[in-house]
């Protein structure tokens, strides 16, 4: 079994991209925000698009505040502890920024070679967004932080896929696994499509799946 974990939204209790957009408001980007929600505009260009709006002299204060303001998901703890108990491989894949996942997820026993993010630059006047984990020849939908393509990369077909996670960032990958713990938007879109999920609202509820899962029972 392979867990493909998203970050914002699902590890954490809410947003750190939107809390940030929120606090600093640029002007202009919620109207972005719109547009990625509603498929007129890519992950990629949206994000990108958003953080060139905050200029890099905040870096400091940005930063604090990305860090300051998260809460974790409760539960989480207890999932890392059952998946290293399950010899259950989980990978971090998150449409966030290093510069706040790394350093929040420095708390827990998580490799960091197993965590997957975008990254930063923060030598010009704007905030420019990096993309080390773009689409591969498969997806055409320029995800910027492609999950689907992170999927295929690193697991093997006969693999037990499940994907957790809360948001459209979420939604191709989620298309690609046995099993979807949603919650949010994803949950929505999962009841919609349909595909095969279990919702979810702490960690707890998702080591209490994934007994069930060990114990033979339907998906």
């Amino acid at each position: 079994m392979t867990i493909f974990c998203d970050f914002d939204g699902t590890i954490t209790k809410s947003d750190n991209i939107i809390n940030i957009m929120k606090y600093f408001n640029p002007p202009g980007w919620e109207t972005i925000k719109n547009d990625i929600l509603t498929g007129r505009m890519s992950v990629r260009e949206g994000v990108g698009r958003m953080f060139w709006l905050l200029p890099t002299s905040h870096r400091e204060e940005i930063t604090h505040y990305a860090i300051k303001q998260t809460k974790i998901r409760t539960g989480f703890d207890q999932f890392i502890q059952y998946c290293q108990d399950s010899n259950i491989r989980l990978l971090i894949t998150s449409g966030g920024i290093d510069f706040f996942v790394f350093p929040i997820l420095s708390n827990y026993p998580i490799p960091n070679h197993d965590i997957y993010c975008n990254s930063c630059d923060f030598s010009g006047k704007q905030i420019k967004i990096l993309w080390p984990f773009s689409c591969d020849a498969l997806c055409t939908k320029d995800c910027g932080m492609c999950k689907p393509s992170i999927l295929r990369s690193l697991s093997a077909n006969d693999d037990i896929k499940i994907v957790i996670g809360d948001s459209i960032t979420d939604l191709e990958i989620a298309k690609l696994a046995k099993l979807v713990i949603a919650r949010d938007f994803l949950l929505q879109k999962c009841k919609e499509q349909p595909l095969p999920y279990k919702e979810f609202d702490t960690f707890l509820d998702v080591v209490n799946i994934l007994k069930q899962i060990k114990r033979g029972e339907d998906l």
